[in-house]
């Protein structure tokens, strides 16, 4: 085994990392931008080295730069894991030219895999079942609109050299096609520097089942089971579980020999993760079930695979690069009890799911579950890289138990000023389809009305009005809408006199009566001029005060001006001043965090205004068009 390893990455993944190195007694090295200069992970690791600015181009993604830090540092191994270089064949090879240990597959398999085109066809040769759609060389609008008709609408469109949803889109009618063509283009081009797409048949019920693949260089190739990763939000995942619901023991015996026949036919090494795509319509089937893509890393949700076989598959990863053989033979790899993963993005689910980012000046996570997170409270969420800031993952005997525990432990996050979805994660994993095992890549947008962001109770407003009294003479109203509650409390001798404050709930108003003296439930603080309320994961901000503005930072107002929600980049201006637009066609596109984020027209109107062209970085609050209504 060598004596050590440098994580080419940042983040939860390169602590993920290090804690196995640590135990396996290796030295750990850190690389980091600017932006990172404070990370946990930097801290973590016994020594660290700055590789460039914020951007990802500029530092992460630079090879020359990685290996530069490798050969100052004397590491012996290199980890990618995953995102940035991790799929990059070329670096790969040029860490082994450099005498370093790479630890991942072989360049040939990351580039065999590394097209979905060529993938595909590589596993029709291999008899492995694959979604039908086009896949060829003629790459102009009009033969891939004449396939997408002749499959038939809806169709996706996907970057041949994408992954996590980056340059996957869902065309439903032919005259969006374009559109939708254009903006997969662009990030294609924007992540992976290839524009190239193709066209598969959009399954109308698919779930989304991948299969863990582990090789080594003595021939043998074994799977771990199967993950369920159908709960997803634009093609990005949510909620993953091993094993998967519904799924049989002779259709598990079809899908994983089939991610095994995959990984031989590329002579794979290392961890890997052969997905499919299954027609759910009526029930997981093996002769429904197809080929979608191979994921030559190791995979966001490995660690619900790790709780179900007991598995270190980073130690496995470790050992087989350093020559070793797998641990474990096929019949010794165990399937015990049910594990679940929710992935804490730093986004607001009330305002679209929008990115935030900022400072974590109050950050709490559950201590009583595995918690993989590679930030800290007083971190900095960054606008530079993937909103994911933690994953929380429980193990059960039982799916039931896992999905309440899962809850439970999603109800516990408090994060302030950054917004997360942990409330949202809250409200899928106790949404009676859910918990059914009745789950399909469309749940989200099907049940998006249940899955809206709540009210606060009147318990939580109670316990916010109280805080309200205790910081000063709020602003107070002697009569209103809800002074009629008073009387609901009832008469007692030398009563205090009830007081109805108002406060300033974000998005509205609302007056509330505070209960004398009561304790909640419920966790309140005090940040700045705001009192916030933390409740099923959700973070609700009170002012006591009338806000001094009653404009947006972001995002559309009322005059019909279109903000940037964040730090951003202008990849597309498909309207100009003059154009008729109907409410939510897009106006402006802005490239941020990784993802494309389209500025819609509020209501039907008349483009005004665009104030940034393409390529323009613009900063957060910024107005980048305004529409009038029509009839202004």
């Amino acid at each position: 085994m060598f004596k050590s390893v440098l994580v080419a990455n940042r983040g939860e993944i390169a602590c993920r990392v290090f804690r196995t190195a640590r135990r396996l007694g290796l030295r750990t090295i850190a690389v980091y931008s600017e932006a990172d200069a404070d990370a946990l992970h930097v801290r973590e690791a016994d020594e660290a080295v700055l590789i460039g600015p914020a951007p990802a181009r500029e530092s992460y993604l630079d090879a020359a730069k990685v290996l530069a830090a490798a050969k100052a540092t004397g590491a012996e191994a290199i980890h990618p894991g995953y995102g940035f270089l991790s799929e990059n064949a070329d670096f790969a090879e040029a860490v082994m030219a450099a005498g370093l240990v790479w630890i991942g597959p072989p360049p040939a398999a990351i580039r065999a895999m590394g097209l979905k085109d060529a993938a595909k066809s590589l596993m029709i040769e291999a008899g492995v079942p694959v979604t039908p759609g086009y896949l060829g060389e003629d790459q102009s609008l009009e033969r891939l609109q004449k396939e997408a008709d002749a499959i038939g609408y809806p169709v996706l469109i996907k970057a041949v050299a994408g992954g996590g949803g980056k340059g996957m889109k869902k065309v439903d009618r032919a005259e969006d096609f374009a559109d939708g063509l254009a903006s997969a283009q662009r990030e294609g081009q924007s992540s992976f520097g290839d524009p190239r797409v193709l066209i598969e048949k959009y399954i109308t019920r698919p779930r989304h089942i991948e299969v863990q693949v582990f090789g080594d260089s003595h021939g043998n190739v074994v799977h771990l089971h199967e993950r369920d990763c159908s709960l997803q939000r634009r093609h990005q995942k949510v909620i993953e579980e091993a094993p998967a619901p519904g799924m049989d023991a002779a259709t598990r015996a079809a899908v994983t020999a089939a991610a095994v026949r995959a990984a031989k036919a590329v002579n794979y090494e290392g961890a890997g993760t052969i997905e499919f795509i299954a027609d759910a319509s009526e029930g997981l089937r093996a002769d429904r079930i197809w080929f979608m893509e191979m994921n030559t890393r190791l995979q966001v949700e490995h660690p619900v695979t790790e709780a179900i076989t007991g598995v270190d598959l980073v130690e496995w990863q470790l050992r087989v690069a350093a020559g070793e053989p797998i641990p474990l033979k096929q019949d010794d790899i165990p399937l015990n009890g049910w594990a679940m993963e929710a992935r804490l993005y730093a986004e607001d689910p009330a305002n679209g799911f929008l990115p935030s980012i900022g400072r974590l000046e109050h950050f709490r996570l559950p201590d009583d579950i595995r918690v993989d997170t590679g930030v800290e409270q007083g971190g900095e969420v960054s606008q530079f890289y993937d909103p994911m800031i933690a994953k929380l993952i429980v193990h059960s005997d039982t799916r039931e138990a896992a999905a309440e525990a899962l809850a439970d432990a999603c109800a516990e996050v408090e994060v302030w000023p950054v917004r997360t979805n942990a409330g949202f994660l809250v409200r899928c994993l106790e949404h009676p389809r859910f918990v059914e095992g009745d789950v399909d890549t469309g749940f989200i947008g099907a049940e998006a009305d249940s899955l809206e962001t709540p009210a606060p109770s009147p318990i939580l407003l109670a316990e916010a009005a109280n805080h309200a009294l205790d910081r000063g003479p709020p602003d107070t109203e002697e009569s209103s809408v809800w002074s009629s509650l008073a009387g609901t409390r009832g008469f007692r001798l030398n009563a205090s006199p009830v007081r109805t404050v108002r406060l300033w709930l974000e998005g509205g108003e609302c007056d509330v009566i505070p209960a004398d003296g009561a304790t909640y439930q419920r966790t309140t603080i005090l940040h700045e001029d705001r009192i916030v309320g933390f409740e099923s994961g959700v973070a609700h901000a009170f002012r006591d005060r009338a806000p001094t503005s009653s404009g947006s930072a972001a995002g559309p107002a009322s005059d019909g001006s279109l903000r940037a929600p964040m730090p951003g980049k202008i990849v597309a201006a498909p309207a100009k001043p003059g154009d008729s637009v109907t409410k939510g066609q897009p106006v402006v596109v802005l490239e941020a965090m990784k993802m494309e984020h389209a500025l819609v027209a509020p209501f039907d109107g008349v483009v005004e205004s665009v104030a940034a062209a393409v390529g323009d970085q613009v900063g957060e609050g910024a107005v980048l068009a305004v529409v009038k209504p029509s009839d202004s």
